[in-house]
């Protein structure tokens, strides 16, 4: 495809010209800038270039969607035209860092230490929801269930020992996230977590009686006396150490000769870590962390209405900033420090209050495909997970979105009023009653009937009086049409309207090409992936697939029309014409191509459920990426009239994920 070079100078001129670029780069669908000035960006100059198919900002970063294919020529004559230097993804990324804000940066620096860590601590949390199960009084009789059959005793306690132990060891599991995200040795971390809860240490979750008796044990430095404390649920001793460590190392390496790095910077670098968090860190950091635990369980106790609304109202605003990450670590502190959290119980909630909300829009709207997204992203914030609810249905709505926090907000005054607690963070919105006290659950469940009817009833009272007025002016509309007026109708009704329109009025193409998935998985709406660029279309139409397996396979009997350098997407080109991308993972270009195993060049010729490529789902997904893969018909294909998206269990090489009608 020719590019018209007058395009490029439009998107340089629309991003503020060159001098208001830092640095650029692209990956396989996009250009990625850096700028100076964002206020700069004419975004309606952008929107209106034939080469642009979208544009957003994302954490300093400025992305504009080109499109598979056609962004390295775009690249290419950007670069010609500025005359810049060729930038990496990396100076991309490190550039627009350092314009986030010092609480962007902390609040991302805490998700890309806590989110690697999560599936540990929940897989812990369920199983320590098993054991209150089997341990926790009055759930089936009066007494607990182990006490009525004593047989079933030590199968608990071996329960209990499994599920403690992430908890129990939490700074060594915080130590490796955080000394890797600050640049250091993991395998330090660890070692640096494990010494912060040796057993010779007095357990932190004894500090408290042992105070009290006055039998701490101390050490003696000359003189200097210091509590021979562990620092066992901990979250600010472990964290300000690893930073610490990480700094140490680093300085070290870069002076210590090679020959003897091995017999130096680790020893050093321990030794000097080990006693600044014992005798400065440490105590310090835990007096911090304790004041803020006190003041949070204060505001709580003394002002849980105002807590509950607050928190349980705004936890989906929360999500949606990416703030929710920070509150990881206030849980695991609270956990801690008080044995249980009563922050999670409204994190369940929230998930189940905007999950209904969103299964209400099924019985709101009329476009089929938008019924789908409802039903299956409902199902997932009801799991715990609600981002395809809030960014696929709710805030595209607005309505559904802000009942789903009213609800939230009712759920949460009615937890903090009866101060339910959860003794552990496991998976959030129904399955979270596992996490909760068993002598509290009734209340929880109460709390679960308030989030899931109110946001579900006003959701379909007011948005059928919405859908009703607009169908009122849409008969308006015509009348006014007729008579040579034009009335615009809402957002929501003119694309619902648009989408029949263009489904009744196309004729059925002659030739069909069926699309088998590539991976093994579960296919779903592309807006649930979690990136603009994908899931509001401006790739073009497509499905993603959440992978079982890490293989992916020829579609179809096609050539290899691109491979991304970094590995992690690929173009296949039909004989009819047709192109398709795939995608794996989401920002997977940061991981320049490690985990990924390229099995096809470009230009090479494959057969239907040929082997493509490879990749390591838990590298990825420890990297912190998400490993759900984007399958799309980039747009502006002449040849494809229509395309059909079916969704739900997807086997490689057999089942049917798009149809593509071609013209002709």
């Amino acid at each position: 495809m020719a590019i018209d070079r007058k395009n490029v100078e439009d998107i340089v001129r629309a991003v503020g010209g060159k001098e208001n670029i830092e640095v650029a780069t692209h990956c396989v669908t996009r250009l990625r800038f850096s700028l100076y000035d964002e206020s700069k960006v004419d975004s309606a100059a952008l929107d209106a270039n034939d080469l642009v198919k979208g544009q957003f900002s994302s954490q300093g970063q400025f992305q504009i969607v080109i499109g598979p294919g056609t962004v390295d020529k775009v690249y290419d004559e950007m670069i010609q035209l500025t005359g810049g230097a060729r930038s990496s993804k990396d100076e991309v990324k490190s550039a627009a860092a350092r314009k986030q804000n010092p609480l962007q940066r902390a609040i991302k620096t805490l998700a890309d230490i806590f989110i690697p860590i999560l599936p540990a601590i929940v897989t812990a949390g369920l199983l320590l929801g098993i054991n209150n199960i089997l341990t926790g009084p009055g759930i089936f009789f009066s007494q607990s269930l182990v006490d009525v059959y004593p047989q079933w005793k030590d199968i608990a306690a071996i329960i209990n020992t499994i599920a403690s132990t992430a908890f129990t060891f939490l700074p060594a599991l915080i130590g490796w996230a955080a000394v890797t995200r600050f640049g250091g040795s993991p395998l330090l971390g660890i070692v640096l977590g494990l010494i912060l809860v040796h057993p010779d240490l007095l357990s932190a979750y004894g500090y408290a009686s042992a105070s009290t008796e006055g039998t701490v044990p101390t050490w003696n430095l000359f003189g200097w006396h210091l509590e021979k404390i562990g620092y066992q649920g901990q979250v600010l001793p472990v964290l300000v150490s690893a930073y610490i460590l990480a700094g140490i190392e680093k300085f070290l390496n870069k002076r210590v000769h090679d020959s003897i790095k091995l017999l130096v910077v680790a020893p050093v670098t321990l030794l000097i870590t080990g006693f600044l968090a014992f005798t400065i860190i440490g105590p310090v950091t835990f007096g911090i962390a304790n004041a803020i635990t006190s003041g949070l369980v204060y505001v709580f106790d003394h002002f849980a209405i105002l807590g509950g609304l607050i928190y349980g109202g705004f936890y989906a605003l929360l999500v949606i900033t990416g703030m929710h990450h920070t509150f990881l670590a206030v849980d695991v502190q609270l956990i801690g420090s008080e044995g249980g959290t009563f922050l999670w119980p409204m994190l369940a909630l929230s998930n189940i209050a905007q999950g209904a909300a969103a299964l209400a829009m099924m019985f709101v709207i009329k476009e089929q495909k938008t019924k789908g997204l409802a039903v299956t992203s409902s199902i997932s914030a009801f799991l715990g997970v609600t981002e395809p609810a809030i960014f696929g249905v709710n805030i595209r709505y607005r309505y559904p979105f802000i009942f789903g926090m009213i609800g939230s907000a009712l759920g949460g005054v009615l937890l903090t009023i009866n101060q339910v607690r959860a003794s552990s963070i496991g998976v959030g919105g129904v399955p979270g009653f596992l996490s909760i006290f068993p002598n509290q659950w009734g209340v929880f469940f109460v709390g679960m009937a308030i989030v899931l009817i109110v946001p579900f009833t006003a959701t379909v009272l007011y948005g059928r009086a919405v859908v009703s007025r607009a169908g009122k002016s849409s008969v308006a509309a015509a009348g006014a049409t007729a008579a040579g007026t034009t009335t615009v109708s809402p957002p929501a009704v003119q694309d619902e309207l648009s989408s029949r329109q263009s489904v009744q009025g196309s004729q059925e193409p002659v030739n069909i090409l069926e699309l088998a998935a590539p991976l093994s998985g579960t296919a779903v709406p592309l807006a649930q992936v979690p990136d603009p660029a994908f899931a509001e279309g401006q790739m073009g139409q497509g499905v993603a697939i959440e992978p079982s397996e890490g293989k992916v396979y020829a579609p179809f009997d096609a050539t290899v029309a691109h491979v991304i350098k970094s590995k992690h997407a690929l173009i296949l080109e039909h004989a009819s014409g047709v192109q398709v991308l795939i995608h794996v993972g989401i920002n997977t270009v940061s991981l320049k191509g490690s985990g990924f195993t390229q099995l096809k060049n470009i230009g090479d010729k494959v057969k239907a459920g040929e082997l493509l490529l490879e990749f390591d789902m838990d590298a990825i997904r420890a990297a912190g990426y998400p490993v759900i893969t984007p399958i799309i018909i980039p747009a502006g294909q002449e040849m494809v009239e229509k395309i059909e998206e079916k969704t739900g269990p997807a086997t490689a090489k057999q089942t049917s994920i798009l149809t593509i009608h071609l013209k002709g």
